[in-house]
């Protein structure tokens, strides 16, 4: 019986341990990778996804004990078997405290140590079964769709920030959602019932911010011919949206350091300050760190600031959360056209997929309320989507060439769409992976 290929470490000074170990879950169809101590498995954590280690408890240097610390403060989804020649009552208890799932004295029989690795790994399973149905919960309680684990990562965020009243900066590239996730903070939060205000600072006329974000007084300036509040009177006790902070100048950013540090804003024109209670969220799609080196920034500021971060990925790093968004969209857009839902042809659905989506999200939905909008029918394919989501190709003279060298051309084509990603090429062109492993073999013999 072969497991589901599961990967593990094994970490052992000696290499007979090692090789029995190899060998055994091997058999049983595990990934099985190995390590003589505890820094070179360190680093194999590092770079490849492991579900198990299992580690010997005396290694020179540093000891199993410490490799199952490391594991379980950074690897949320790894387990570790504690295996050792020296069995002891207290090492046992040291290695479950630390975080180990099981504990195996030597010598054990090969029965004992698969039972204990596939109870291991059946827990890691139902940790991350029972994480991903709490992340898809979170998105459906946020109103905000996705299931990629960057965006399962985002709920999360979201989450904890909500349960607090710090400071947060939303950071990612234009279109990612960093309004939507600030609203889903404040409206799960202490301070739903109060006002949520967004302010977009690069949209305000640099001389009237001062103005705008903290209020007037009536004939502070030319033009002041009432007392104005404004946004930070406006969302007191609720949530200040600063959306696009970067753009504010160095005599801006310090007075808004001022209000942060002090609760209190100055009205222009007004003898004395006035407190409000107010949450900001401030956010950015430009990189601070590197604007503070420069001197844009204040980094008094960005401290202030950055106290709870929630980076937002680019649509093009969530994987399939494109199909969902796709279909909120189209159904969305249609209602508002009172037409039924479009459906959408496998092809289309392929150039939307394989589209990098500079705009991110915001580009995915002005694409689907043009498509929506501009569609002859309820079937929309690839002739709907915009000119630069078409496939193009120019036609080339016909020849006469074998049907294996067709077939060759054409595997190299779907490998070139799906950026030699193996995996997919194989489910496009309809074949398993060792068949494509097989054919691209003949392929390089051939040339």
């Amino acid at each position: 019986m072969t497991e589901r290929g599961e990967r593990i470490l094994v970490v052992d000074d000696s290499a007979d341990a090692r090789e029995v170990l190899q060998r055994t879950l091997s058999t049983h169809g595990f990934a099985v990778y190995a390590t003589s101590g505890v820094a070179e498995a360190v680093r194999m954590l590092e770079t490849a996804p492991i579900d198990l280690v299992i580690t010997d408890l005396r290694m020179p240097r540093a000891t199993g004990l410490d490799l199952i610390r490391h594991v379980h403060a950074h690897f949320e989804f790894t387990a570790v078997i504690m295996i050792t020649g020296y069995a002891s009552i207290e090492s046992a208890v040291s290695a479950v405290k630390e975080g180990a799932e099981d504990y195996l004295p030597k010598p054990f029989t090969d029965e004992e140590l698969l039972a204990a690795v596939r109870s291991a790994l059946e827990k890691v399973r139902l940790r991350r079964a029972a994480l991903a149905e709490f992340d898809q919960k979170l998105g459906e309680q946020f109103g905000i769709v996705g299931d990629s684990p960057p965006m399962r990562k985002v709920f999360r965020a979201i989450a904890k920030a909500a349960s607090s009243d710090a400071t947060v900066l939303v950071t990612g590239e234009s279109g990612t959602g960093k309004e939507l996730v600030s609203r889903a903070i404040h409206y799960h939060g202490a301070r739903a019932a109060a006002p949520f205000v967004p302010v977009n600072c690069a949209g305000i006329p640099e001389g009237l911010v001062e103005s705008e974000l903290f209020g007037h007084v009536k004939g502070a300036f030319t033009g002041a011919v009432t007392t104005r509040a404004g946004f930070f009177i406006t969302a007191d006790h609720g949530t200040i949206f600063l959306d696009e902070i970067a753009e504010l100048t160095m005599p801006m950013q310090a007075k808004l350091l001022r209000v942060i540090e002090d609760r209190q804003v100055q009205m222009v024109g007004a003898a004395r300050p006035r407190e409000v209670d107010v949450r900001i969220i401030a956010a950015t799609n430009k990189e601070l760190p590197a604007l503070v080196k420069k001197g844009l920034f204040r980094d008094d500021l960005f401290f202030r600031l950055n106290i709870v971060t929630i980076e937002l990925p680019p649509l093009r790093e969530r994987g399939d959360d494109v199909l969902p968004l796709l279909h909120r969209f189209a159904a969305g857009f249609a209602r508002q056209q009172d037409k039924p839902p479009p459906q959408f042809t496998p092809a289309a659905v392929e150039a939307l997929r394989g589209h990098n989506w500079p705009g991110n999200v915001r580009e995915l939905e002005n694409v689907v309320h043009r498509m929506v909008v501009m569609a002859d029918s309820d079937t929309i394919d690839v002739h709907d989507l915009p000119a630069l989501m078409r496939f193009t190709a120019a036609a080339p003279p016909r020849r006469i060439t074998t049907l294996a060298e067709v077939e060759m051309d054409h595997i190299r084509f779907v490998l070139d769409a799906v950026q030699g990603n193996k995996t997919r090429a194989a489910e496009l062109l309809g074949i398993d992976r060792k068949t494509l492993r097989e054919k691209l073999k003949s392929l390089e013999s051939d040339e």
